[in-house]
């Protein structure tokens, strides 16, 4: 889905018009419109129910108290099979996100209990196979073929994990950038992936961060002092690594077909990962 096609299922589903500013082009298309921020799902069954849940979960994370995204709509408008969810705009950001203040809203969704309404597993390695199929020739089918096997390896390696930390709901993409620190502090964003599962999930993401991404060591020590334990002394740390990186390749490969900077990062992420060198630095995309 590109930017055009995106702009017409936001047309057609909620009369917002060409002046809407493109924010961000992924797995969804993000417009800002007034006091509205309104994203666009590609046509497919699955990201639909995905929106829904991401509705329910803003709804439930306020009942709670715990500072996130608020939902504009209850539910979310459709348009040719594409799901478009409207949201609260956010105050303009006072400072970026820094990890302790990621590390402050993980503490709290971790308090929470099971919601009223059913949540998934964190099926981290699921959309691997839309990632490369979306990419399809624009990526070497051998490397392809490589991330399908470790996925394969992976997903029984995260089957059988222990946890250290009781499971339960997690925000599933713990990143400093899923965090806004507006006047009144910082609040959760991009809800989409929250599951219930291994809480574990929500702090590897930060220690791929620090080894792959370029995350400062002190800022990574400040997240840990933050949260209060550090994921990297749990025996299934490297498991869960090994299948992020898997899923986050795959990710970027999705781009490759009309993106050059996605080709050449796909190629540098996989090739770190067939050499093995954990060390390579990858590039946010």
């Amino acid at each position: 889905m590109n930017e055009a096609q995106a702009r017409d299922v936001l047309a057609a589903a909620t009369g917002i018009g060409g002046t809407a500013r493109l924010l961000a082009l992924g797995e969804n298309a993000v417009f800002a419109t007034g006091e509205l921020v309104a994203k666009v799902g590609r046509a497919d069954p699955a990201l639909l129910e995905r929106a829904e849940r991401e509705l329910a979960v803003a709804d439930w994370l306020a009942r709670a108290g715990v500072p996130a995204v608020r939902a504009a709509e209850p539910e979310p408008l459709r348009h040719a099979g594409h799901a478009v969810t409207l949201w609260h705009r956010l105050p303009e950001a006072v400072r970026p996100a820094g990890a302790e203040d990621l590390a402050g809203l993980l503490r709290a969704v971790h308090a929470l209990p099971q919601p009223p309404f059913t949540l998934p597993r964190r099926d981290l390695l699921g959309g691997v196979e839309r990632w490369l199929r979306l990419a399809g020739d624009a990526v070497d089918p051998a490397d392809a073929a490589y991330l399908r096997a470790r996925r394969d390896a992976y997903a029984a390696e995260v089957a059988a994990l222990t946890p250290h930390l009781p499971p339960g709901p997690i925000h599933g993409d713990a990143l400093p950038r899923n965090v806004h620190v507006g006047p009144a502090g910082p609040v959760l964003v991009d809800l989409e992936t929250f599951s219930v599962d291994l809480r574990e999930h929500d702090l590897v993401v930060m220690a791929l961060s620090r080894d792959r991404y370029g995350l400062p060591g002190p800022e990574y020590e400040a997240f840990v002092a933050a949260y209060g334990w550090d994921v990297r002394a749990w025996e299934g740390c490297g498991v869960l690594r090994g299948a992020r990186e898997t899923a986050s390749c795959a990710w970027v490969a999705q781009h490759a077909p009309t993106n050059p900077a996605a080709a050449a990062e796909f190629r540098r992420r996989v090739t770190s990962l067939r050499e093995p060198t954990p060390s390579t630095r990858w590039h946010p995309f």
